[in-house]
């Protein structure tokens, strides 16, 4: 069973994260705060793929369409008359998780968070 770099305790797969080819656990890493569940509500339809690590390949100009599932037309009511929508997402496949690494764009070493990556 693995263990968490931080408190040391084993856990099941289920509750670690693996970041910079260690495992943390949940509880070390969102500080106790409990985690929530997020559940589809439709997809996006593109030509992209990612590149290798960065990147994306494919037709970059095409509009990409979401679609909903058909459960969740209900609660399209009106929004025709908005001006703008926000679109929170999910990226269903990821890379390794690391915490430092060369960002793609222009070579330097940063965080996660000065990244702008999509992991």
């Amino acid at each position: 069973m693995p263990v968490c770099i931080k408190c040391q305790k084993n856990s099941d797969l289920s509750q670690l994260e693996e970041i910079d080819d260690s495992f943390i656990c949940h509880s070390c890493l969102y500080r106790g705060y409990k985690p929530f569940k997020i559940f589809p509500i439709g997809f996006v339809e593109n030509q992209l793929e990612r590149d290798g690590k960065i990147g994306l390949k494919g037709v970059k100009n095409q509009i990409s369409k979401i679609y909903l599932f058909k459960t969740q037309h209900p609660f399209l009511y009106k929004l025709e008359d908005e001006n703008w929508i926000t679109v929170v997402f999910y990226f269903h496949k990821q890379h390794k998780i690391q915490s430092i690494f060369n960002r793609g764009m222009d070579g330097k070493k940063v965080g996660i968070f000065a990244s702008r990556t999509p992991d």
